[in-house]
Protein backbone atom coordinates (compact mmCIF):
# COMPACT_ATOMS: atom_id res chain seq x y z
CA UNK A 1 0.00 0.00 0.00
CA UNK A 2 1.26 3.72 -0.97
CA UNK A 3 1.89 5.64 1.97
CA UNK A 4 -0.15 8.35 2.49
CA UNK A 5 0.16 11.54 0.78
CA UNK A 6 -0.11 15.60 2.03
CA UNK A 7 -3.48 16.83 0.17
CA UNK A 8 -4.13 20.09 2.31
CA UNK A 9 -4.17 21.66 5.85
CA UNK A 10 -7.92 22.65 6.63
CA UNK A 11 -9.16 25.90 8.81
CA UNK A 12 -12.18 27.04 10.57
CA UNK A 13 -13.19 30.49 9.52
CA UNK A 14 -15.35 32.71 9.97
CA UNK A 15 -14.93 34.66 7.07
CA UNK A 16 -17.07 34.16 4.01
CA UNK A 17 -15.02 33.98 0.36
CA UNK A 18 -16.35 34.77 -2.94
CA UNK A 19 -14.57 31.48 -4.10
CA UNK A 20 -15.80 29.12 -1.67
CA UNK A 21 -18.02 25.57 -2.46
CA UNK A 22 -21.31 24.59 -0.71
CA UNK A 23 -21.18 21.14 0.97
CA UNK A 24 -24.75 20.51 1.94
CA UNK A 25 -24.30 17.01 3.80
CA UNK A 26 -21.96 18.61 6.24
CA UNK A 27 -23.66 22.43 5.90
CA UNK A 28 -20.12 23.98 5.43
CA UNK A 29 -18.31 26.15 2.72
CA UNK A 30 -15.04 25.23 1.53
CA UNK A 31 -12.44 26.70 -0.41
CA UNK A 32 -10.41 24.96 -2.96
CA UNK A 33 -6.89 23.74 -1.24
CA UNK A 34 -5.63 23.69 -4.73
CA UNK A 35 -5.89 27.00 -5.36
CA UNK A 36 -4.07 27.75 -2.53
CA UNK A 37 -0.34 28.88 -2.62
CA UNK A 38 0.21 26.49 0.35
CA UNK A 39 -2.36 24.07 0.10
CA UNK A 40 -4.81 25.88 2.74
CA UNK A 41 -8.41 24.64 2.84
CA UNK A 42 -10.88 27.38 4.77
CA UNK A 43 -13.96 25.92 6.01
CA UNK A 44 -17.00 28.07 7.54
CA UNK A 45 -19.95 25.82 9.12
CA UNK A 46 -23.05 27.01 9.50
CA UNK A 47 -24.52 27.41 12.99
CA UNK A 48 -26.68 23.75 12.68
CA UNK A 49 -23.65 21.87 11.25
CA UNK A 50 -23.81 18.35 12.48
CA UNK A 51 -20.15 18.11 12.07
CA UNK A 52 -18.40 17.17 15.38
CA UNK A 53 -17.00 20.38 17.25
CA UNK A 54 -13.22 19.13 16.81
CA UNK A 55 -13.63 19.56 12.57
CA UNK A 56 -15.80 22.86 13.24
CA UNK A 57 -13.33 24.72 15.43
CA UNK A 58 -9.75 23.15 15.32
CA UNK A 59 -7.18 23.00 12.39
CA UNK A 60 -6.84 19.58 10.79
CA UNK A 61 -4.61 18.22 7.89
CA UNK A 62 -5.47 15.89 5.08
CA UNK A 63 -3.85 13.15 3.16
CA UNK A 64 -5.48 10.91 0.15
CA UNK A 65 -4.67 7.47 0.76
CA UNK A 66 -5.55 4.12 -1.50
CA UNK A 67 -7.85 2.06 0.87
CA UNK A 68 -9.82 4.58 3.26
CA UNK A 69 -11.33 1.46 4.91
CA UNK A 70 -7.51 -0.03 5.08
CA UNK A 71 -6.33 2.97 6.26
CA UNK A 72 -8.58 3.35 9.27
CA UNK A 73 -8.08 0.27 10.84
CA UNK A 74 -6.91 0.53 14.55
CA UNK A 75 -7.59 4.26 14.26
CA UNK A 76 -9.88 6.71 16.58
CA UNK A 77 -12.31 7.31 13.83
CA UNK A 78 -13.98 10.92 14.44
CA UNK A 79 -16.64 10.70 11.50
CA UNK A 80 -16.95 7.76 9.64
CA UNK A 81 -16.70 7.67 6.06
CA UNK A 82 -18.71 9.18 3.71
CA UNK A 83 -19.40 10.74 0.03
CA UNK A 84 -17.94 14.47 0.46
CA UNK A 85 -18.05 14.60 -3.66
CA UNK A 86 -18.76 12.35 -6.15
CA UNK A 87 -15.02 11.88 -6.70
CA UNK A 88 -14.13 11.48 -3.02
CA UNK A 89 -14.75 9.72 0.30
CA UNK A 90 -13.65 10.96 3.07
CA UNK A 91 -13.04 10.06 7.37
CA UNK A 92 -11.47 12.02 9.61
CA UNK A 93 -9.50 10.40 12.74
CA UNK A 94 -8.08 11.90 15.82
CA UNK A 95 -4.33 10.84 16.51
CA UNK A 96 -3.50 12.42 20.11
CA UNK A 97 -4.54 16.34 19.65
CA UNK A 98 -4.42 16.32 15.96
CA UNK A 99 -7.41 16.05 13.77
CA UNK A 100 -6.78 14.25 10.53
CA UNK A 101 -8.89 13.80 7.31
CA UNK A 102 -8.32 10.51 5.34
CA UNK A 103 -9.66 11.06 1.27
CA UNK A 104 -9.59 8.61 -1.04
CA UNK A 105 -10.24 9.22 -4.80
CA UNK A 106 -13.74 6.87 -5.50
Amino acid sequence: MTAPRFHHFGVPTSASSDIETYLEGGKVFITDAEDHPFRVEFLRFESDSSMPEAIRTRCHVAFKVDDLEEALKGRNVLLEPFEATDTLKVAFITDGDAVIELMQEI
